[in-house]
Formats: C-alpha cells, structure tokens, sequence
C-alpha cells in the first residue's frame, strides 16, 4: 500500500482523531493521515471519542456514522455542544436524507464509503483551512444589527451573541462582506467551502441552519434571503424582500 499522499505545510503537525470501529477503515486512514503530516490518534467509539477529546483536543475529528452504542450523529452533536471542533464524517449510506442529517448535527463535511484514502487526506486538508481561526486581514464587520469579529471568532446581533458553528460563521461573513449581492449555491460552495465541486445541498443544509439562529421567524426570512431561480443573499437592515423564501 502506498502512502505518499501530499503534504499541505501550512497544516503538518494538526491533530486528528479518527472515530470507527472497523481497523482496517482506522488503520488506512491513519495511515494516510499521518504520511500527510497530520498527528493522528484512533479512538473505535462515539464514548472513547468523546473521553479523548477533552485530553487531545483535535483540531478535527473524522467519525464514521455506523458505531456501536453511541452512533456518529449523537456523538457529532456532543462534539458540536462542546465546542467547534471540526468534523468530517464517513458514512456507508448514499441516501441524500442520511448526508443531510450528519451536516444538520453539526458535521462540517462527509465522504461516502468506501472511500480513496487520498480523497480522505484532500477532504481533510480542505475542512481545516476552512475551519480553523486563522488570522484575517479583515477586520471586523458591522452592518445593521450585526457585528462579526472574525479574529475573535465571534457573531452578535444587537449585542448578543450567535452560537454558530465554525462554518456558519464563516457562511454569515461571507455573505455580510458582500450586503445585497445574489450568490448562486456553486459560488458559495467554493468561496465558504473552498470545494470546486460537491453536493449542492451542503449549501442550502447549512443556509437553513443559518436561518434557525439569525432569523426571527425562518419561515420569513428577513435577513438572510432565498432569490428565486438565482441563490442567497444578505440584507442586514430586514427590510421586507421582494423575492424571498425559506428553502
């Protein structure tokens, strides 16, 4: 087996904890993993996981869906309740309605199995640099009601905090950036996500979320807007739009 898969030096020496309990799926990936400089720690269950996060602290978790006891979707949520340590997770299951529901508990990403150890490491690396609160030239931004710190990681609207996750922040500054500008899902995937291709329905999972804790009423979305037939955008003053929807 070869294990030569690229190393990114802005990431070499990250800590990430593989969550599954097939060792030969740990193994591999660890193995991958590592040789892209990574430091990797295995854990075969959501509760050893959960154990071993207070003590490694990772930079991201990569956590099969498919474990005994606790599975991946109510140790994906413990994690997230916690705090917002990146996770990417692996499921054996292809059905849309499955993916969806490990990025509504908080997964930052997902890879369907069996997957290349190669396009493990990619995925890895990507998640990484989208997630970790890496210093910014910008400073902060303040329109409207809000404030978005992105050096302290933090979103307030009339003065009171947002518990978002890494990506929805990253998702709500992009757009506040960029006040009354259209983007279609593919744009936002590439300029939130840094992916070049992928499920759209990442996009508009993590949008609806988005809407749970910006919006006062997400069925009428003020602020965060559906533009029909075109994509999303942001109005930080609420007025009422003149295309808008909840989906």
């Amino acid at each position: 087996m070869s294990t030569s898969p690229h190393r990114s030096g802005d990431l070499e020496g990250r800590r990430i904890l593989v969550v599954d309990d097939d060792p030969t799926v740990a193994e591999v990936a660890a193995a991958y993993l590592s040789a892209a400089g990574f430091v990797v720690d295995v854990a075969a269950d959501g509760v050893e996981a959960l154990g071993r996060l207070e003590t490694l602290a990772p930079d991201l978790v990569v956590l099969d869906v498919m474990l005994p006891g606790m599975d991946g979707i109510e140790t994906c949520r413990r994690i997230r309740a916690g705090g917002d340590t990146a996770v990417l997770m692996l499921t054996a299951r292809t059905a849309a309605d499955d993916r969806i529901v490990g990025l509504e508990a908080g997964a930052d990403d997902y890879l369907t199995k069996p997957f290349s150890p190669r396009e493990l490491v990619l995925r890895a690396q990507s998640v990484l640099r989208r997630t970790l609160a890496e210093a910014r030239p910008e400073g902060p931004v303040v329109c409207g009601g809000y404030r978005i710190d992105p050096a302290a990681r933090i979103a307030t609207r009339d003065g009171e905090e947002l518990a978002l996750t890494a990506r929805e922040f990253d998702l709500l500054e992009y757009l506040a950036r960029r006040p009354g500008q259209v983007f279609d899902r593919r744009r936002l995937l590439q300029a939130v996500w840094g992916w070049s291709f992928g499920d759209l329905s990442t996009v508009t999972v993590h949008v609806r979320r988005l809407r749970e804790k910006i919006e006062p009423d997400r069925s009428r979305p003020r602020h965060l807007v559906t533009v029909w037939g075109v994509g999303y955008r942001f109005d930080p003053t609420g007025e009422p739009p003149g295309e808008g929807g909840a989906s």
